[in-house]
């Protein structure tokens, strides 16, 4: 591992609308082939990573659920989005020579493996980007609670949890408030107190169980990708050292 990166394994947090671009809506070739490029550096450096895509660029559960659709029946709806997203981004990693795999928890063994856990640390070490798709494979449980589980299943250090637009945590929404207070670090209580948008509670109470960091930075920064897995992004941090 280089000796300049701070985690020797992490979990990247992507939104679907990271992946959508200035569209809103769909898949960016060029942004998933930005995001691609950045995880290729992030590989270079030595710290394994693997990634964890939302499905908002696509279909929304809750969305669906508030307009009269079966909760669970929209949620694996969420799930599918999220395998359509990780597909885009296996094949940019390919189309840069980084070997990836997809690992859904909903098994389609045609596309992707299905999701074992030592398969995945296996694939790691081996310096594979592996991309968990289809959530936790139930319904009722977000994408960012699928990061933290995964996280913890394959003893990453930390989470890259990456937003779009802000670059850390703030006390209030600094689009709003030009004075907004950013935050330079939080522990865990003080995020589910607060009510600050970080991950929903599940998510944050797996991450505070485990002791798991999660560093908040923004996406649509270039090279912050790389940054955040050095430990050098300009972020908030939550749990970990002060």
């Amino acid at each position: 591992m280089s000796e300049e990166a701070k985690y020797k394994r992490v979990v990247l947090k992507l939104s679907g609308e990271a992946l959508a671009g200035e569209k809103g809506y769909g898949i960016d070739p060029e942004v998933v082939d930005s995001i691609a490029a950045q995880i290729q550096q992030v590989v270079e450096k030595g710290v394994d990573i693997a990634v964890v895509n939302g499905g908002g660029n696509i279909w929304r559960g809750l969305a669906g659920a508030s307009k009269g659709m079966d909760r669970a029946t929209a949620d694996y709806m969420g799930m599918l989005a999220t395998v359509i997203n990780s597909l885009a981004l296996q094949d940019a990693l390919e189309n840069r020579g980084v070997p990836s795999r997809v690992q859904t928890a909903i098994e389609m063994r045609q596309i992707a493996e299905p999701y074992i856990r030592r398969r995945a640390i296996r694939h790691m070490e081996k310096a594979r980007v592996v991309i968990f798709a289809a959530g936790t494979g139930n319904p009722y449980f977000s994408t960012d609670t699928t990061a933290a589980l995964r996280a913890a299943e394959i003893e990453a250090d930390a989470i890259l949890m990456a937003k779009k637009g802000v670059d850390g945590v703030y006390d209030s929404d600094p689009a709003k408030n030009p004075n907004a207070q950013k935050f330079d670090h939080l522990d865990y209580i003080e995020v589910i107190q607060k009510q600050l948008n970080v991950m929903d509670s599940t998510a944050i109470s797996l991450c505070m169980d485990n002791k798991i960091p999660i560093i908040v930075f923004n996406i649509e920064k270039p090279g912050n990708i790389v940054l955040a897995a050095l430990g050098e992004a300009n972020c908030t941090t939550v749990g970990g050292n002060k």
